[in-house]
């Protein structure tokens, strides 16, 4: 059995007395430098310190095979928890793709599937944008289809029969697992073992996670959270070791990450922020230069200011490195000569950037909740306490992880990894600390240095900014042994905590991200169940009792959903990169029946569909959204359409009897109230009253002109208005004219001299008789 390594100070040695050492010592037999303060496993193995070996429970020499096969189950489990926890809205209701956009991810995956990769990325969808369309291969993140369908070519190679949906469906839970690994494989470099397997089991069931990764959510993220874990480990594996090796898998791995999901930006300004951060550190090594790469998109470093840190990091670190060779090539006054030129040449050029460049910022100030608040700290904490280059990095990835979570609530997804990991260092820690040797704690082993500087030169005092080597009597004293009784408290409350944490994050996950928003429940006082699936029953209805080529007219929010399930035309969706043209259909949403009827006839619309929730109470229908459609259609049109006008005179915005005439007119208050003013819900409500706004609406005698219902789902969710053509021939809109038979003044002819009244020569009279009758025979 191998030894394991010297950790770098007392509160890192393996414990022989508790079974939490058999965790804090997984993987030294294999990975010497895997203590928090290691980095060369030869250089722990070439000297073995005496004493007993790392093993499961102390006492018990157990083979290094039960260590690994200890961690193996450890991953399976998590990984078996996840994908566990993931299934609730399957069991509940079925396996269905949820929201929104996982139905265009899931479209463009069947079309991968059916049709090959190269007409999926020459695949101009004629049913989205209409008369527009829009070409998909050039304008998604074709990671997410691309992954999917090649699990599914797989599985059909190998004769498992299975639908393109279920492998949709199930694979956020799957790659759940997969994100369990690598964050174990992070947290295990950057501090050890033990604290890696409870990273893992931590993100494997963590509510910021579990929230874009449950079954049906077939969106980016669900993949994307493994590919930045798995990207993140091989920066660290690189800047640790310097093999080109691990950088070269460090590109494919963020590749995969550029191609999976639009947040690739916090990765491509995190690594140049960390090289950045370790050069004025004066932390610069050989390894950091050999595995700096160059991460770009395209090409976007010239476009976009998000990708222009990494260029100017790249150039800088060319620089630095240009400036240490000449610093050993040249004298000391030929090289502050030649550095202050280079300062002026740099400090003109950057004079000149900022006066032909300008910058805006856009912040939009969200609440957000920090998980595992002690947790994250604390190990924010000993992470600094402890730092190396490596650690560097998690210290800002954590920092600036918090930061855009405070920005943007959405970005919690991107902040819920490095808590995990944070938290199991700092519950590792207390673990270690509590569970350990006391024998073991007097005597600490020597510190093993990471850097290359140290080994080299170990008598230097000051080696490193920031780390400062102490004398031997500066070494502190050995602490005294804790009683059984505080450790066996201490240990039992973090038990506690992290069944308790346990239990929350199944709740969490069972009640509030267990809920496809396509398909609805309610429960009734006795606790039963009832399943509103009016969604799906509308889409079916425009599926089978439309034409193939109809065009649909929605707000953007259901696009998709008609695309995926319909299988109609659209004019706008999800998508949202034509503004104009959604405000053209805002404005005619806005309008009266009149006016859009003549925007719907220049779109070419056969069917209008709306969302109405004033039955059952549903809060998210369209007359709530529909401030949004008035203020993206002023926004284009500020002469048609105005705010203000939607809106009473106190101010106030109703849809009873005191509300806007300009309201209670227009297509949407129309297309969602028609027929509602004769249903009484209940007795003890007016007809006509609306559930969701608690109120009684103020127009019940609708009637539509040009609009006919064509469809009402069961609980009136969704509506169906179509389109009337128009007439053959239209109506003139004057009266008819109208002739004077009897002139006032009598007409006299020009024609001769005497103004005499002119008459027809030869005109035939025709004389009145008696119509003679044949006889009868």
């Amino acid at each position: 059995m191998a030894e394991p390594s010297a950790p770098e100070s007392k509160h890192k040695s393996s414990l022989n007395s508790s079974p939490w050492s058999g965790l804090m010592a997984l993987g030294n037999s294999r990975h010497g430098h895997h203590g928090p303060g290691t980095q060369s496993a030869s250089r722990a193995a070439a000297a073995p310190k005496p004493g007993p070996p790392a093993g499961l429970s102390g006492g018990l020499s157990q083979p290094a095979g039960w260590q690994s096969l200890l961690s193996f189950t450890i991953l399976f489990l998590a990984w078996l928890a996840g994908f566990s926890s993931r299934l609730f809205a399957v069991i509940r209701f079925e396996s269905i793709i949820h929201e929104f956009d996982p139905w265009f991810n899931y479209r463009s995956t069947h079309h991968l599937a059916s049709h090959g990769f190269y007409e999926f990325l020459n695949w101009f969808d004629e049913r989205a944008w209409y008369p527009l369309g829009r070409i998909v291969g050039g304008t998604v993140y074709p990671g997410l289809m691309i992954t999917a369908g090649l699990i599914h070519w797989i599985l059909n190679t190998l004769n498992i029969t299975v639908h393109i949906r279920d492998v949709c469906v199930f694979l956020a839970p799957t790659f759940s697992g997969l994100t369990s690994i690598s964050t174990f494989l992070l947290t295990r470099e950057l501090w050890n073992q033990g604290a890696g397997l409870l990273a893992a089991c931590f993100i494997a069931i963590v509510p910021g996670y579990i929230s874009r990764s449950v079954a049906g959510s077939f969106d980016n993220e669900g993949i994307a959270i493994f590919a930045l874990q798995f990207t993140y480990y091989l920066w660290v594996k690189s800047v640790k070791t310097g093999s080109v090796f691990w950088t070269m898998c460090c590109c494919l791995s963020y590749f995969y990450m550029v191609s999976a999901w639009g947040g690739y930006v916090f990765i491509i300004n995190l690594i140049p922020l960390h090289v950045f951060v370790l050069l004025l550190m004066q932390r610069y090594s050989k390894r950091v230069y050999i595995v700096r790469k160059i991460p770009f998109v395209g090409f976007q470093p010239i476009r976009t200011s998000e990708h222009m840190a990494a260029a100017g990091v790249f150039a800088l670190l060319q620089a630095y490195a240009f400036l240490q060779y000449l610093r050993d090539r040249l004298t000391k006054q030929e090289f502050q000569t030649l550095f202050f030129l280079g300062v002026s040449v740099a400090a003109g050029a950057v004079f000149l950037s900022v006066i032909y460049l300008t910058y805006t910022e856009l912040h939009c100030t969200m609440e957000w909740q920090v998980l595992f608040i002690m947790g994250y700290w604390s190990g924010l904490w000993f992470c600094i306490k402890n730092i190396n280059d490596e650690r560097v990095f998690v210290a800002l990835y954590a920092i600036s992880a918090v930061y855009f979570a405070g920005v943007m609530v959405r970005l919690m997804l991107t902040l819920t990894p490095v808590v995990c990991m944070l938290s199991a260092i700092a519950f590792s820690n207390v673990f270690e600390h509590y569970l350990g040797d006391d024998m073991k704690r007097e005597n600490p082993p020597v510190e093993d240095s990471s850097d290359e500087d140290d080994k080299r030169n170990p008598g230097n005092l000051y080696d490193k900014a920031g780390k400062v080597r102490k004398h031997v009597t500066e070494q502190e004293k050995p602490e005294e042994g804790l009683g059984p009784n505080i450790k066996s408290i201490v240990t039992m409350l973090m038990l506690m905590l992290l069944m308790m944490f346990a239990v929350h994050c199944t709740w969490v996950t069972s009640n509030a991200y267990s809920s496809p928003s396509v398909v609805l429940a309610s429960y009734n006082h006795d606790g039963t169940r009832n399943i509103l699936d009016d969604f799906r029953e509308a889409y079916f209805w425009l599926r089978q009792n439309t034409d193939e080529h109809a065009r649909v007219m929605s707000w953007w929010d259901y696009g998709y959903q008609i695309a995926g399930m319909a299988n109609r035309t659209t004019l706008v969706d999800n998508n949202t990169w034509n503004n104009s043209h959604i405000a053209l259909v805002g404005k005619a949403m806005s309008s009266n029946e009149t006016a859009a009827y003549k925007i719907m006839r220049s779109l070419d619309v056969d069917y209008v569909l709306v969302i109405f929730g004033g039955v059952i109470g549903y809060s998210g229908d369209d007359i709530n959204k529909f401030l949004w459609m008035v203020r993206i259609a002023e926004g284009e049109h500020p002469k048609d359409i105005r705010e203000g006008d939607y809106f009473t005179q106190q101010g106030e915005f109703r849809v009873d009897k005191a509300g806007s005439p300009t309201l209670l007119n227009c297509l949407m208050y129309k297309m969602s109230y028609y027929r509602f003013g004769e249903m009484q819900l209940d007795f003890r409500t007016p007809p006509g009253f609306d559930r969701t706004r608690n109120a009684e609406i103020g127009n019940k005698d609708i009637k539509f002109k040009h609009l006919e219902e064509a469809f009402t789902s069961e609980h009136w969710l969704v509506r169906i208005y179509k389109v009337k053509a128009p007439d053959n021939r239209e109506t003139l809109g004057h009266k008819p004219r109208v002739t004077n038979i009897f002139p006032k003044q009598k007409y006299l002819s020009k024609k001769t001299t005497k103004r005499k009244r002119g008459y027809v020569k030869n005109k035939l009279v025709f004389k009145k008789g008696k119509k003679t009758s044949k006889k009868t025979v």
